[in-house]
């Protein structure tokens, strides 16, 4: 099922969504590479996919909130799940889609996973078998039961961004999400909301899981991975996210990523 939200994205850079009824086996991969400003419209599909990005950053878009997946982390994204995949930049994507039954011990959310050398070996090895690879005891099936063992195993990262459901909310968060560097304060948006700023801090937690200070420090971390990614310097990104020092942005970011802006795009 796809619908189209984002009717003025460029259609030359739309990307084909697979038209499968079902998968041939347990496990079926997709290797792609995309260009700057790829996209899909909002779809699902009776499989769970697995995304992650070697190169460039994957989004996805759901209507629960946005999860980031820098190069070597991935997007797990449930069965059924209204979704959407964006790249601003460049990238080159590998996607597993996984039969529901083979994944029964996974959560029923979107997450993001770190891949781990052993993962990636595997992923690319399974890239490289014949879609209908054989299904009796052979090494194809052994190196399928390996990489769903190794799935299961993935670290989840913080790398999402939830959002509200409040409408008035929603609107304050996409005007922060568009404009990362805006000062917007909680007073302002208190005032904007007509209550206090303590029901708009509970308001805000209840409502994502962060406190209001912790969900635009996110955004802002979130939203500089492209840049970064694109070479744009580490001084310039911190300023375009809304910070006013260099040293504060890294921190940040390193608390956030587990790396420094360098470590992550240029030590990889």
């Amino acid at each position: 099922m796809t619908t189209d939200k984002h009717p003025l994205r460029n259609p030359d850079t739309q990307r084909q969504i697979p038209t499968l009824e079902v998968l041939p086996r347990a496990l079926y991969a997709r290797a792609e590479s995309l260009s700057q400003g790829s996209w899909t419209p909002t779809h699902r599909h009776d499989w769970v996919q697995f995304s992650y990005a070697i190169s460039g950053v994957l989004g996805v878009h759901t209507s629960h909130g946005s999860f980031f997946a820098p190069p070597q982390w991935g997007v797990w994204i449930p069965a059924g799940l209204e979704h959407e995949v964006v790249t601003s930049t460049r990238a080159e994507m590998r996607s597993l889609y996984v039969r529901k039954e083979d994944c029964e011990w996974a959560p029923d959310r979107c997450r993001v996973l770190e891949v781990t050398p052993l993962a990636r070996e595997l992923i690319k090895a399974f890239c490289q078998l014949p879609v209908e690879y054989l299904q009796v005891d052979s090494p194809e099936m052994r190196l399928v039961q390996v990489l769903l063992d190794q799935l299961a195993g993935l670290p989840e990262v913080g790398f999402s961004l939830p959002l509200p459901r409040h409408t008035r909310l929603l609107g304050l968060c996409n005007e922060l999400i568009e404009q990362p560097d805006q000062l917007i304060t909680l007073t302002e948006w208190a005032a904007r909301l007509s209550m206090s700023e303590k029901t708009l801090m509970r308001l805000f937690q209840r409502e994502t899981g962060l406190s209001f200070r912790g969900w635009r420090q996110r955004a802002r971390l979130l939203s500089s991975l492209n840049a970064l990614e694109e070479g744009t310097s580490v001084t310039s990104t911190a300023l375009a996210s809304g910070y006013d020092s260099t040293s504060a942005f890294i921190a940040a970011f390193k608390s956030l990523f587990g790396l420094t802006p360098g470590e992550l795009f240029h030590s990889r």
